[in-house]
């Protein structure tokens, strides 16, 4: 072809659709069916807009305050492939190949950003009661990455979308309540649906490549009201647009979703607004060097107690810590760090400069002190011992008291490291106590310090 004529077939290019839409047969019968066996490799590509605003308490008998004004997007790529299938035959668990992940939000005048590190690229992750569980292989999440990992569209999911049998030009079903979950991040659906129809059957073909063969495909679109309750309360959602299905290698390849998003009080009125827009684009038969089996060999794709821990980074405090995921860390005020467990249990985090860090023995005389002030009593003591030496110096020492009429194990640590120092106190219920002791001992040894950031 002459440079001329690339120059002008260029040009145009910048102008015209990236695919030509060849009409086919208005009443074809198609059967849109995407299997997930285990195996089964694909390459996810999603992008988020978003733009509103949400209401702020106000103080009674005041004027209420302006609302926050809020906007966001979101880029996450990746290669995903299962690894397993649950008893009904849904997708259980797959392992995923971050490429990018970006998050920003605007929230009034604060900024936040959220992604994943480089390290942690490779998750695995689990389906349990509609709701994701990732893990990495590779090292221990924060918290932070595990709601932001646990909120993306898990794309198996999606086959609620598509009709159980085959369908004509103009047919209309009902997308599947586990889809619309999918989709909406709703915990509970109290009413409404979500309709599909099949608006075309057509053939697409590259504009700068009209030689090669066209790809059938499915053109469904998507719309309804749907009401229902999330973590941020009871909402509800309007949605609208399409999706494309592959009839070449049976898959979802496209799907592109607007809507709006009211957020409710609990008398059901209009609390705060926002309006997004969500496309998924989907490749079929992707196969990556880390997801092939040579690239998994030797990788521990089951949960364990040590890759399932979390990872707790304070920059601020310059302390990070591992700890188990019933373990979740409810406030930081000062120098302190509090974590508590589901049983009940808790355990306070100190960190000082190692000139007020005390002894073992210096802690322990402290500790006695306390209960003694507080009408304690005394059962057990376990004296101080060093079990780890320098440069992360841990000693530990307990007691079992009685206070109150009730009963509990107090575990103590305390180390000393090159930045400093942190002392720890747990206190763990009797039942579970041997449990819980490891546990804590186990976030003990996992103190790392550091200058802490100005």
């Amino acid at each position: 072809m002459p440079v001329s004529s690339c120059w002008h077939t260029a040009f145009w290019a910048m102008f015209l659709p990236a695919v030509v839409v060849f009409p086919a047969r208005a009443d074809e019968v198609v059967r849109l069916s995407e299997r997930f066996p285990v195996g089964y490799q694909y390459q996810v590509r999603t992008r988020v807009q978003l733009s509103g605003s949400l209401a702020v308490p106000g103080e009674k008998g005041k004027l209420a305050p302006k609302p926050v004004s809020i906007t966001g997007e979101s880029a996450i790529d990746y290669d995903e492939r299962v690894l397993a299938l649950d008893r009904d035959g849904r997708v259980g668990k797959t392992v995923r190949v971050f490429r990018r992940i970006d998050v920003e939000r605007q929230l009034g005048d604060t900024t936040q950003k959220t992604g994943l590190r480089q390290g942690v690229r490779r998750v695995v992750m689990l389906r349990l009661n509609n709701r994701e569980v990732p893990f990495s292989p590779d090292g221990p999440l924060t918290w932070g990455e595990i709601d932001l990992l646990r909120t993306d569209v898990f794309t198996p999911a999606l086959v609620g979308l598509l009709p159980d049998g085959a369908v004509h030009v103009g047919e209309r079903w009902q997308a599947s309540t586990l889809s619309v979950q999918e989709l909406t991040d709703l915990e509970k659906i109290d009413g409404g649906t979500l309709a599909c129809r099949l608006e075309r059957v057509e053939q697409a073909g590259s504009i700068m490549q009209r030689q090669e063969p066209r790809r059938r495909q499915a053109r469904v679109s998507l719309s309804g009201t749907v009401r229902g309750t999330n973590e941020d309360g009871p909402t509800r959602q309007e949605l609208e647009g399409y999706f494309l299905f592959d009839l070449e290698s049976n898959h979802l390849s496209y799907l592109l979703l607007r809507g709006r998003h009211f957020l409710l009080d609990p008398e059901g009125k209009e609390a705060g607004r926002v309006e997004g827009r969500f496309v998924l684009t989907r490749q079929a038969a992707s196969r990556p060097a880390e997801l092939s089996d040579q690239g998994l060999r030797g990788v521990t794709l089951d949960p364990t107690a040590e890759n399932t821990r979390l990872l707790y980074d304070n920059a601020d405090l310059g302390l990070s810590f591992l700890y188990p995921r019933r373990w979740r860390v409810s406030g930081v005020q000062g120098q302190q760090v509090t974590v508590d467990s589901a049983d009940g249990s808790g355990l306070l985090l100190t960190v000082d400069p190692l000139e007020r860090v005390p002894t073992g023995a210096q802690f322990l005389n402290e500790s006695r002190g306390w209960l003694e002030k507080q009408k304690g009593r005394i059962l057990r003591s376990v004296p101080p011992a060093t079990v780890q030496a320098a440069p992360a110096a841990l000693e530990y020492f307990a007691l079992e008291a009685e206070m109150g009429g009730q009963r509990f194990v107090m575990v103590y640590y305390v180390a000393r490291q090159a930045a400093g120092g942190v002392t720890v106190a747990a206190r763990l219920k009797p039942s579970d106590a041997a449990v819980l002791q490891r546990e804590v001992e186990g976030i003990a040894r996992s103190l790392r310090l550091v200058r802490p950031s100005k």
